[in-house]
C-alpha cells in the first residue's frame, strides 16, 4: 500500500453526514475519499429510522404539509437557547435547496411520514416535518455488490454478526442510495483507516494521518478535509472527562467505534469546541450483555427509580426522557413495570428488545404473579403504592402528577383506544414484569465549532483554511435541544452540503 493518496476531499466518517458531504463532492466533480475506521459503512445513521429534520422542502410542499421555513423558523427561535443565528438561517436556507438537489438524481427520493415534534412551541407542525428516504432493494442499487459489502446491518442484525435485509428501509434505505450514487460517480471508500491526525502546511489543513493494518497512511487533500464521525459517546474516559452523562457502554453507536480522535485531532490544529457535555440522549433497555437499546414509544407500563417512584412521564420524546434521567443518580438504573397485556412482551419500541427468556434468566428482567411479589423481588417496597397510585389515574385518565397523554406525542406510538386516555393504561394483567433500563445515547454532540458554512473556527472566531465539520464532529446547531424527529440526520445532511458549497467556491 502507498503511504500517500491525494484527492480533492477527504471525508472522515460515513453516516449521513459524510455520505450526503460525499455523494454532493463527488457529483460537482471533485474526486472524493470517504475515510472509515470500519469496515462497513454507515454509522449509527444505518442504525437510524431514517428520519430527516429537514423543514420547508418540496417533499412537505408536494403533500400539502403545513410546513415551511418560516414556521420552523419561529419553532426554533422558541425553543432554542442563544443560539448562533447565522448557523440558523444557513440551516433553514439550505434544507429545501439540499432536497431538491438529492432528489433531482433518479437513485435518491423522500416521503413524509407522520412523527410529531419533541417540543410544544410556537410554530411546531401537527403531525411534524421530518421526511425519510424511501424503501429501495437492494439490487435496485448501483454497484449493489459493493454496497452490499460496505453496508452496515441494522442493529439487531449488526450485534449478533448477521447480515441486512433484503429490501433497505429508513437509515439503511439512506445510506444505500447516497453510497450507491457516491460509488457509481467514481468516488473511493476506504474502510479500516482510523484518523489520528490532520496534516497542515502553513497554516492550511492539506490531509490526514490514518492508521491502518498495514501501518499509518497519508490522505492529502488538494481542497478540504470534511470532519463528518461520529464523536467520543464509545470513549469512556473522553466522556468520563467530558462530563458526559451515560456509558460508553450503553451508547448506540456501533462497538469500536466512535472515540474522539477526529475531534482531538481538530482541537490539536487549534479547533475551537463547544458543547462537550452533551449527547442525544435516550432510555435504554439493559441487555444481558452490559449493553443498552434504544428505546421509544411506550405503550403502556410506568417507569419508576430504585426508590420505587415515577420521576417523568414515560411517553416523553425520547431525549427528554434520557435527561429526565439523568438529573439523579437514583433514577440510572431505573425499572419499567409492564404488565402481560401484550403477551411479555416489552410495550414498546426497543431495537433490539432481544428474548425476554434471555432477559429473565440474566435478571434484567423480573417476573412475578403480583405487584406485592414483584415489589419484593426488586426490593423496593415502595412500588406497591406507586402502581396503585398510577392505576388511580390511569382510571380516571387524567395523569396529575407528569400529563402524560396530554401531548401528540405521549399518544403517537398508541394503537388502543380505551376512551379516556389511551396512553395511560392501568396494570391490571398479571403476571408482571419490570425492566432494567439505563442511559443510553445516540451518540455525543459536543465538537468543532463551525460558521454558517461548516468550517472549523478557531478560538479567536477566524476560520482554519481546509477543514471543516459536521455531524457529531461538531457542535450541534441547535445546542442542548433535540427539535424533532431526525434533527441529527437533518442538521448533519445541511452542514455536509454547506461544506461542499465552500469547497467547491
Amino acid at each position: 500500500m502507498s503511504n500517500e493518496q491525494v484527492f480533492d476531499v477527504v471525508i472522515v466518517g460515513s453516516g449521513g453526514g459524510a455520505m450526503t458531504a460525499a455523494h454532493l463532492a463527488a457529483k460537482h466533480g471533485l474526486s472524493t475519499v470517504v475515510v472509515e475506521r470500519t469496515d462497513r459503512v454507515g454509522g449509527t445513521s444505518a442504525y437510524s429510522g431514517g428520519a430527516c429534520w429537514l423543514p420547508g422542502t418540496q417533499v412537505q410542499q408536494r403533500l400539502g404539509i403545513s410546513d415551511s421555513t418560516d414556521s420552523a423558523r419561529t419553532y426554533l427561535g422558541a425553543l432554542l437557547d442563544e443560539p448562533d443565528q447565522a448557523k440558523i438561517e444557513a440551516f433553514l436556507a439550505e434544507a429545501p435547496r439540499l432536497v431538491a438537489e438529492l432528489e433531482s438524481d433518479d437513485l435518491i427520493e423522500f416521503e413524509f411520514t407522520p412523527f410529531p415534534e419533541y417540543y410544544d412551541r410556537p410554530g411546531r407542525v401537527p403531525g411534524g416535518r421530518s421526511i425519510q428516504p424511501s424503501n429501495i432493494r437492494r439490487d435496485e442499487l448501483p454497484a449493489a455488490e459493493r454496497v452490499d459489502a460496505l453496508l452496515r446491518p441494522p442493529v439487531d442484525k449488526d450485534r449478533v454478526g448477521e447480515r441486512g435485509r433484503r429490501t433497505l428501509t429508513g437509515g439503511q434505505a439512506l445510506i444505500g442510495r447516497l453510497l450507491g450514487a457516491f460509488l457509481r460517480d467514481g468516488g473511493t471508500v476506504l474502510t479500516g483507516h482510523r484518523m489520528t491526525e490532520l496534516v497542515t502546511s502553513e497554516g492550511r489543513v492539506t490531509g490526514i494521518v490514518a492508521e491502518t493494518a498495514d501501518g499509518p497512511v497519508t490522505i492529502v487533500a488538494r481542497r478540504g478535509v470534511v470532519l463528518a464521525s461520529g464523536g467520543y459517546e464509545g470513549d469512556a474516559a473522553r466522556r468520563a472527562e467530558r462530563g458526559v452523562p451515560g456509558s460508553a457502554e450503553w451508547t448506540m453507536a456501533p462497538r469500536g467505534t466512535n472515540q474522539g480522535e477526529p475531534i482531538d485531532a481538530a482541537m490539536a490544529v487549534g479547533a475551537a469546541t463547544a458543547l462537550l457535555n452533551e449527547g442525544w440522549y435516550c432510555p435504554g433497555l439493559a441487555q444481558p450483555d452490559g449493553s443498552g437499546t434504544f428505546t421509544l414509544g411506550f405503550r403502556s407500563g410506568l417507569m419508576v427509580d430504585q426508590t420505587g417512584q415515577r420521576y417523568a412521564n414515560e411517553c416523553l420524546p425520547y431525549d427528554r426522557f434520557g435527561r429526565e434521567m439523568a438529573k439523579a443518580p437514583e433514577r440510572i438504573p431505573s425499572w419499567y413495570l409492564f404488565d402481560n397485556t401484550e403477551g411479555g412482551q416489552l410495550p414498546a419500541i426497543a431495537m433490539p428488545q432481544g428474548d425476554p427468556a434471555a432477559h429473565l434468566a440474566a435478571g434484567t428482567w423480573v417476573q412475578a404473579d403480583t405487584v406485592e411479589e414483584l415489589a419484593a423481588r426488586l426490593g423496593i417496597p415502595a412500588i406497591i403504592a406507586t402502581v396503585e397510585r398510577f392505576n388511580a389515574l390511569a382510571e380516571s385518565g387524567v395523569d396529575e402528577e407528569f400529563g402524560r397523554g396530554d401531548d401528540e406525542f405521549d399518544t403517537n406510538f398508541v394503537f388502543v383506544d380505551n376512551g379516556k386516555n389511551k396512553a395511560l393504561v392501568p396494570l391490571a394483567n398479571g403476571p408482571f414484569y419490570a425492566a432494567r433500563f439505563v442511559l443510553s445515547d445516540l451518540g455525543t454532540k459536543g465538537g468543532v465549532v463551525t460558521d454558517a458554512a461548516a468550517r472549523a473556527l478557531r478560538e479567536d472566531g477566524t476560520a482554519i483554511p481546509g477543514l471543516y465539520a459536521t455531524s457529531n464532529a461538531s457542535a450541534s446547531v441547535f445546542g442542548a435541544y433535540y427539535p424533532g424527529p431526525g434533527a441529527p440526520l437533518g442538521s448533519a445532511m445541511v452542514f455536509g452540503s454547506l461544506a461542499v458549497r465552500d469547497l467547491l467556491g
